[in-house]
């Protein structure tokens, strides 16, 4: 998820591992712990010069169950040889730290593996991209009670019984919110199901996931042999059905053939969903289908679309540049939460 939302849960985990030996510090702490797998976005950087590569990097091995493991004891004994000195000597453990930095770096990447861009947890042994798609990259309703919760608890002593309490509510109320999205994506699915049988539309597959910022207004996308739907659908929508569908040609047939493990690399990123359009000036645009347009106009104008280009024996893509949404996409973003 985003990075506050991380820095959040990893001050949650400090909390757990050391908040009655060293009182606020360990919120720190453990929000750098929660910080560090996606330092991944500037190594990638430094270890790749195609854009491909640095995106395909992020939410890699340094999202992984062996990573964790690994930097659990690693940033655990550096911060314990770096705390525990002078006064503080003998006021903490080397075990503290070690479970500290185990919570605080195991969470991150479990959190994101339910939205939906994809974690790869069993990383090195597999590139398999866990995405349970439940809850937006971004959701302010899981936020914000549990960073309002860490923040009054820092009011309080070390030991005082408040403390714990706020520290449980904050918990309790994010993991309470994860189930309702977990049960919503159920309950979303379904509705998405009976839609394409109604419609009469044969698709391979399909998914489901939460638009931005909320848990009301989903997205799906289903394949066809040669297209994709696409639509949303809100729970205040008057229809238990999806209302709309727009097709998307998938173009596969605009991929280039040369250098084409660039190419798989693509659609590995997106799950397959994924199409090609050619512009009026012949610039080829890949779009990541996982996540919706908000252009009611144009539903190939997706928010994950990237211009390809040709480098030395490689394919490449423009950095993304992620333009701000405009006052109409706004608008009908608003609009479809409301529902219809």
């Amino acid at each position: 998820m985003d990075s506050l939302t991380q820095i959040v849960l990893g001050a949650a985990c400090g909390e757990v591992a050391l908040g009655k030996k060293i009182g606020n510090k360990t919120l720190l702490f453990g929000a750098i712990g929660g910080t560090i797998p996606d330092l991944d976005v500037f190594v990638g950087r430094l270890l790749y010069n195609n854009e491909i590569d640095i995106m395909a990097f992020h939410r890699g091995f340094m999202h992984s169950i062996v990573f964790t493991v690994i930097g659990a004891f690693v940033f655990g004994w550096i911060a314990f040889r770096l705390y525990d000195k002078g006064k503080r000597k003998n006021t903490t453990t080397l075990y503290n730290w070690i479970w500290l930095f185990f919570l605080s770096l195991f969470t991150h990447p479990i959190l994101d593996s339910f939205t939906p861009y994809g974690t790869q947890l069993f990383a090195p042994f597999s590139n398999y991209r866990v995405a349970i798609n439940n809850i937006s990259v971004a959701d302010p309703t899981y936020t914000i009670p549990f960073l309002i919760c860490m923040i009054v608890l820092m009011f309080f002593k070390r030991h005082a019984a408040k403390r714990r309490l706020w520290l449980k509510l904050g918990l309790g109320i994010s993991s309470a919110y994860m189930l309702f999205t977990l049960v919503n994506k159920v309950y979303i699915t379904s509705v998405y199901k009976k839609s394409l049988q109604s419609e009469g539309i044969s698709y391979l597959r399909f998914q489901t996931q939460p638009s931005f910022f909320n848990n009301v207004l989903w997205y799906g996308v289903a394949e066809t042999e040669t297209n994709y739907y696409v639509g949303f659908y809100s729970l205040l929508d008057t229809s238990s059905k999806v209302g709309a569908w727009s097709k998307l040609p998938k173009n596969h047939n605009l991929a280039p053939v040369n250098y084409n493990n660039d190419i798989k690399t693509l659609a590995w990123f997106s799950n397959g969903y994924y199409n090609f359009i050619k512009e009026h000036d012949g610039v080829l645009r890949y779009n990541d289908l996982r996540y919706p347009s908000f252009d009611k106009e144009n539903p190939n104008n997706t928010i994950f679309s990237f211009t390809l280009k040709k480098e030395t024996n490689r394919w490449d893509i423009l950095p993304f540049e992620g333009k701000p949404p405009s006052s109409e996409n706004l608008s009908y973003f608003w609009e479809r939460i409301k529902g219809k």
